[in-house]
């Protein structure tokens, strides 16, 4: 399906993958950018960004806050972009919601930012 309808930027939740599934993850097109859930089972998440865009990952280092993020550089007279996917757990306690909030404030001090 993804590759039936051309889609450029698809994000992914409970993935539940971890480093066994290196091999089915990839597709055709596409940059995968993962962060699998470290010390339990779940969650996970994913960002394939077509190849034809100028893709990095970006490392937040911040293990209690469950999101991912990729800049996107601009082309030509284009603004560069964030692209992100965050997870909020239904029981998430407010100090996570907290350091989440702080996250996407210095996220987005820099580039437009897509969630």
């Amino acid at each position: 399906m993804l590759q039936q309808q051309s889609y450029d930027i698809v994000a992914i939740v409970e993935t539940w993958w971890d480093d066994s599934h290196n091999w089915s993850t990839a597709l055709d097109g596409y940059e995968l950018f993962r962060r699998d859930r470290k010390g339990r089972r779940g969650g996970g998440m994913a960002l394939y960004i077509r190849e034809a865009f100028d893709a990095i990952g970006i490392e937040m280092n911040d293990d209690e806050v469950e999101c991912l993020w990729v800049g996107i550089k601009g082309k030509a007279n284009k603004a560069d972009t964030l692209q992100g996917v965050c997870y909020h757990l239904p029981n998430q306690e407010e100090e996570v919601d907290n350091l989440n909030y702080k996250q996407l404030d210095n996220i987005s001090d820099h580039q437009p930012l897509f969630l």
